[in-house]
């Protein structure tokens, strides 16, 4: 939905505001999409898999340990980027608040178990559970 007129002007006046008291803030919060630069190291991250799994193969045929260690921490400093960066890149809910349009802790259609692990404690499922066998 597009702002109106009025609203256009009051955002510009507080962006020309926020670029007076503080531009340093201001430069660093115009720099970009979070989930564009996540995107990007999560892309680094397969490229360095990639890459690490070249060099380890390498070091194998060549029977070089030195680089096959090397390809090793290659390919696990990109994991390690990648798994850093999956969630921001993404867009995953945080535990503990359900997707929007969801209802009840499972989502619709589905039930408690088999789905993704960590969504919400134990403790909380098992009272969910409780409350509604208790309602019934």
């Amino acid at each position: 939905m597009p702002l109106s007129e009025h609203e256009q002007r009051l955002l510009e006046q507080i962006e020309r505001a926020l670029v007076d008291d503080d531009p340093k803030f201001a430069s660093s919060v115009r720099t970009g999409d979070r989930r564009l630069k996540a995107r990007r190291k999560l892309q680094v991250g397969a490229g360095l898999v990639v890459v690490g799994l070249a060099v380890l193969v390498g070091g194998a045929v060549a029977r070089s340990v030195p680089l096959g260690v090397f390809g090793f921490l290659v390919a696990f400093a990109g994991v390690t980027l990648g798994v850093l960066n999956y969630k921001a890149a993404t867009g995953v809910v945080e535990a503990g608040s359900p997707p929007a349009g969801s209802r009840g802790p499972a989502g619709p259609g589905r039930s408690g178990r088999g789905g993704r692990a960590g969504r919400q404690p134990l403790k909380n499922r098992l009272e969910e559970r409780f409350r509604r066998r208790y309602d019934q």
